[in-house]
């Protein structure tokens, strides 16, 4: 025998009040006096009423979907941030959905038109490097409250955005550095083109200065933020006539390839050089050595970010046109870094 769906109207008759009732405590509760919201909630229980949430967004015309765009779903840094973004949609009427746009498929039409098809409601754009081409389709179609950036933003762009203070952050690590004696200090940076690149080395630039610290061209080394191109640095400054003593790396994933590369041509780190990295992953605590590192609140990231999409979406006309939110961040002190030689 087939069992009869429950519907509204037999929850309404179990909790004594009318269908509007029931559908205000599902939409807003707090409306209702907590008497009957009480009643209303029990008598779902007791009925095992289900709400139907594809009519019920397809009635509020949207799809219940938040779209987050990662450029490395490989790369652990973005995980804690997925982390935060879905703590702050739990509860919400919004499921989360995750695409690499490293291998995004360009035939899935623009970003624009996943809202204007309402397949997602809006977008958390990790990823600072979306072409000038697609984040255009938003301002031309009034889409702007509907994107959010997190960690990375594009440089100009009328987008809210949620971001550390990378520049602060380098200047922390160039500051400790000097504060253990070192003046001759290389950095690897990130990709070329990448906001955080450029704004990490202003700061590492501002506070060299500052310090009246030596520099040299060869001191700057271009990476990508992976473990690939911190060996590569690594093989650059072993065979640098004048080697720095120390080196800023643009993340920590950066400066575990460097380190590897030193130690396996005999270097000790920190006796021969110390590395300092930016971002603290995870692996930073358990690296050997383990990895003195800028700790971005990165959980803090996506939770902020996430709210601040859903105040876009619920009440677009009570948040600013471009808020810009900057976070903290810290110096951890751990292994890898240490006096100046001799």
């Amino acid at each position: 025998m087939v069992q009869k769906s429950v519907r509204i109207q037999d929850v309404a008759r179990a909790a004594g009040v009318s269908t509007a009732t029931v559908s205000r405590a599902l939409s807003n509760p707090d409306l209702l006096a907590e008497a009957t919201r009480t009643a209303v909630f029990d008598a779902i229980r007791e009925t095992g009423y289900r709400v139907n949430q594809a009519a019920r967004n397809l009635r509020k015309q949207r799809a219940g979907a938040i779209l987050v765009l990662v450029p490395d779903l490989s790369n652990p840094f973005f995980s804690r941030i997925l982390a935060g973004i879905s703590q702050a949609l739990e509860g919400s009427d919004y499921a989360v959905l995750i695409t690499d746009t490293s291998v995004r498929d360009p035939a899935e039409g623009s970003l624009a038109d996943f809202i204007l098809d309402a397949r997602v409601d809006g977008i958390i754009s990790l990823d600072g490097g979306l072409p000038a081409s697609e984040l255009a389709q938003f301002t031309a179609r009034n889409l702007s409250d509907r994107i959010v950036f997190a960690c990375e933003w594009v440089h100009g762009a009328p987008f809210p955005s949620i971001r550390s203070d990378n520049e602060g952050g380098a200047r922390l690590a160039i500051g400790h550095l000097a504060e253990l004696g070192h003046q001759r200090i290389a950095h690897v940076t990130g990709p070329k083109g990448n906001v955080l690149t450029r704004m990490r080395r202003e700061g590492m630039q501002e506070e060299r200065a500052r310090l009246g610290l030596p520099a040299r061209d060869e001191w700057i080394i271009r990476g990508d933020f992976s473990m690939r191109s911190g060996q590569e640095a690594a093989q650059r400054i072993l065979a640098m006539e004048d080697r720095p003593s120390a080196v800023f790396c643009a993340s920590d994933m950066v400066a575990f390839g460097l380190i590897s590369t030193l130690v396996a041509a005999g270097l000790s780190v920190p006796g021969d050089m110390s590395v300092i990295g930016f971002d603290d992953i995870e692996m930073s605590h358990y690296y050997i050595p383990a990895l003195t590192t800028i700790r971005q609140d990165r959980h803090k990231l996506g939770t902020r970010a996430a709210s601040m999409l859903l105040a876009r979406l619920e009440q677009p006309l009570a948040v600013p046109d471009e808020p810009v939110e900057t976070i903290g961040v810290e110096l951890i002190l751990r292994a890898s870094t240490g006096p100046l030689p001799g």
